[in-house]
Order: structure tokens, then sequence, then C-alpha cells
């Protein structure tokens, strides 16, 4: 059933919209432990009781933000952010969740165009190496063996 912004929004003030149930992915995503950089715990994480430089992942936090980010395209941060925040039991703001998906899309950037210059960097090696090989390893000066005196 597909609403017009409008009424969307009045739903939003009486609390009655709801955003679709999430879906329980079985194994399907490998989360793996990260390094504190900030003070602030992320959403999805938790600090690791032995060391307190390390966050460990909540697998069932982060399958939800996972599906909070495919809501983006149809649902406003807020509203995604309090669904996110009720399925989850774990508060996140809709300028929390603004920041966490931005900076995700900016590392994701970044580590596409890293790898698209590695190999741009890996083809010029190869063509380098491959001009050098055709060489004899001598230099000439420009119009020697030219015959002019």
């Amino acid at each position: 059933k597909v609403l017009c912004l409008s009424c969307l929004r009045k739903k939003m003030k009486t609390k009655t919209w709801k955003l679709p149930k999430p879906e329980k992915v079985n194994g399907e995503w490998e989360w793996l432990p990260l390094v504190r950089i900030g003070r602030f715990l992320p959403f999805g994480y938790r600090q690791d009781p032995n060391d307190s430089d390390i966050l460990l992942p909540i697998p069932e936090e982060l399958e939800l933000f996972e599906q909070a980010k495919k809501h983006l395209n149809q649902y406003s941060y807020r509203e995604v952010s309090a669904w996110l925040s009720e399925i989850s039991g774990r508060y996140i703001s809709h300028v929390g969740l603004f920041k966490r998906v931005k900076i995700e899309q900016k590392r994701k950037g970044a580590a596409s165009i890293q790898r698209f210059y590695a190999e741009r960097y890996k083809e010029a090696a190869e063509k380098a190496e491959k001009l050098e090989s055709n060489r004899l390893g001598k230099r000439r000066k420009v119009g020697e063996g030219s015959g002019s005196s």
C-alpha cells in the first residue's frame, strides 16, 4: 500500500506507521571485530570486556542496520532511525544514522578508487617491464649510427 508523503507524515506524528519487519539472515554475513577509534561505540558493536580498544560485533544489530540502509531509499532518516531503535532495542538518532551511512559510503568509494589505481599501476608496471626487457641496456646519442659526421 503506497501512501502520499503528507499521509506518511501524519502517521509519523501518531506513531502508527510501520516499516517492513526485518528478515532473518542466518549466517549470511561474517562480522569482524574493529579497533576502537573514537569515544562513542558505533551502532552494531559493543566493547570487548577484556580489551577496551576492541569493539565486538553484534550480528543482529548489524543485519538490522543493513536492512535499514535499504529502507532509506523509501523512507526518511528520521523514520528509519526510529524503526531501527524500536526493532533493535538500541537507540540511534537520525543524525547518527546519517553519519554512519555517509562514512560507509565514503569508505566504500575510497576502497573502489584504491582498487582502480592498483589495477592501473599493475598494468603500467607490466608495460614498463616489457619495454625494459626489449632494450639491451645501452644508451645512444641522438643521431648516432645515422651516418652524420
